[in-house]
């Protein structure tokens, strides 16, 4: 995600357990988080105590990094409250444990859970809202033009360009800005820019915003022409008149009693938008779609034998599994019903032996749907053990199956999420372009993890970071697929919940732009999540 998403817990309990005999409880809220990877509880803050109630509003907020790749547990004890940092047993009203991703992905941000650690009794619920912190995601967009400035070259005019900077807080100023050159005018019109406002002015709309003027030379002795100063408050106020800036420069004011000015800037149009967040689009509703598909071709190896991608050891999950749960557990939180379409690809299928290149895992055509990441992995040992591995290794088959389903609803209520587990020896490379670049204009992306030994070149080439995947000519629109081998997270003091947590991260960390890409093509907003 985007470094700095910052999210604001806001915690309340309701219907508390009675722990003081003469008045109400007063409680706390202590919330533990733990490290990436680990598996230690540490204490990340908690809230005021408040005194004599069984339904309290705490005041005191939690502020979070989010991170969509990561599971980010926490845990929330409820204590009465003895400011200790160690309770008693007798001080404990109850816990619940959360993921952050959970309270994020359920309605409008707001969850409620049943507090549990008293036994044999009712401890009533917490509740939790998440807001995102706004760090002014406002972007400007704005035009300028000159008029009438110094002419500085000796042959011909001056090339003009412009460089903006914003003041910082102890009156240095640092460059955001550059327009490109206009040759050869006087007059020049520069082409509209876009900069966020954080960029402008660190979302402090008084602060000086600093413009020089500069003639360019192709040596980068570049000219002064002259200068001048506004805010980001004083620009908003062209939107409903233009304002024209005095190019100014100093030396040669001094000098000259009858100097004026170097010329004049013109602002043509300003215009600000709100740049929305992934976080917006989960709150307003979007709901993430999960399909899983498994490579079942004859190259993984037999699945009894120990030397098969597929083996399935008493000790050890295979890689099949190992990523599937690391990608499915991280997701699972962001998929309301949590009913994951599960696909097998390259076998031959009972009762007829036909050969398959979307069988639903779970043997049910009419609903190849499994309930949570476990019944994904039920159905795939299931299946290793009534189908027979064989070949092609063909792609697209699913990802088109995936496709239609995603052309159906396309007004960002919906976005799929294909995984696709393989070891990358691929039959169908064109098709398989094709249905990407077709697939490239819908709600969805596609995250490729190669298991095993094999050289990957194709799977990267389907990636799309280094070059854009075309097919017959087409470019796809976004890049929407993310491919990872798998070999490069294991490692080798055998530390899996590590390893596995690293996958999830770099395979997931794409998703998020890859969502808002799609929507700002499409101009689709994110619902505003109703207030209460």
């Amino acid at each position: 995600s985007v470094p700095g998403t910052k999210v604001e817990l806001t915690v309340s309990c309701r219907n508390l357990l009675d722990m003081d005999t003469f008045s109400k409880s007063d409680p706390v809220v202590v919330l533990f988080v733990q490290g990436s990877g680990s598996s230690e509880w540490k204490e990340f803050g908690r809230t005021e105590v408040i005194d004599n109630t069984l339904n309290p509003d705490f005041v005191r907020k939690f502020v979070l990094d989010y991170y969509f790749e990561e599971k980010q547990n926490l845990r929330f004890d409820v204590p009465v409250g003895s400011q200790s940092a160690v309770f008693g047993a007798q001080d404990f009203l109850g816990q619940a444990f959360v993921a952050l991703g959970e309270v994020i992905g359920a309605q409008r941000g707001r969850l409620e859970r049943p507090l549990t650690g008293v036994p044999g009794k009712r401890c009533g619920t917490i509740r939790l809202l998440a807001e995102e912190l706004s760090n002014c995601r406002d972007i400007i967009t704005m035009q300028l033009c000159a008029n009438k400035l110094d002419k500085k070259d000796f042959f011909g005019k001056s090339d003009p360009f412009l460089v903006f900077y914003r003041s910082n807080e102890d009156g240095t100023f640092t460059i955001c800005h550059k327009t490109e050159v206009v040759k050869n005018t006087l007059n020049p019109v520069w082409q509209p820019f876009t900069i966020p406002v954080r960029a402008l002015c660190n979302g402090d709309y008084d602060r000086t915003v600093k413009i020089d003027v500069y003639d360019w030379d192709r040596d980068g002795s570049h000219d002064f022409i002259g200068e001048f100063a506004t805010s980001y408050r004083e620009l908003s106020r062209a939107q409903s008149q233009f304002t024209v800036y005095e190019v100014l420069n100093p030396r040669k004011k001094c000098k000259k009693k009858k100097y004026v000015n170097s010329g004049t800037v013109t602002l043509l149009s300003f215009s600000v938008e709100s740049e929305f967040t992934f976080v917006d689009y989960i709150r307003g509703g979007t709901q993430l779609n999960f399909t899983v598909a498994i490579d079942f071709t004859a190259s993984n190896g037999l699945p009894s034998q120990p030397t098969s991608l597929h083996y399935v050891s008493p000790y050890q999950l295979s890689a099949y599994a190992l990523a599937l749960k690391a990608v499915g557990e991280v997701i699972q939180d962001y998929d309301s019903d949590k009913l994951f379409p599960a696909y097998g690809f390259g076998a031959k299928v009972p009762p007829d032996g036909k050969i398959s290149h979307q069988f639903p895992l779970n043997n049910n055509a009419e609903n190849p749907s499994c309930c949570g990441i476990e019944g994904v992995l039920e159905s795939y040992l299931q299946s290793l053990r009534t189908v027979q591995l064989y070949g092609p290794t063909n792609f697209a088959p699913v990802i088109n199956q995936v496709a239609g389903t995603a052309a159906q609803v396309t007004d960002g209520s919906q976005y799929h999420v294909l995984l696709i587990i393989t070891d990358g020896v691929i039959s169908d490379m064109l098709q398989t372009k094709e249905a990407i670049v077709t697939a490239s204009a819908l709600p969805m992306s596609i995250i490729i993890v190669g298991v095993g030994p094999a050289e990957f070149e194709a799977m990267e080439e389907l990636d799309g970071d280094e070059v854009r995947l075309s097919s017959r000519g087409r470019f796809a629109e976004r890049d929407i697929v993310q491919f990872v081998p798998f070999r490069d997270y294991v490692d080798d003091s055998g530390n899996q919940v590590l390893s596995m947590a690293r996958l999830a991260k770099d395979v997931l960390a794409e998703i998020p732009e890859q969502l808002l890409s799609y929507m700002k093509t499409r101009d689709i907003k994110p619902r505003r999540a109703d207030p209460e």
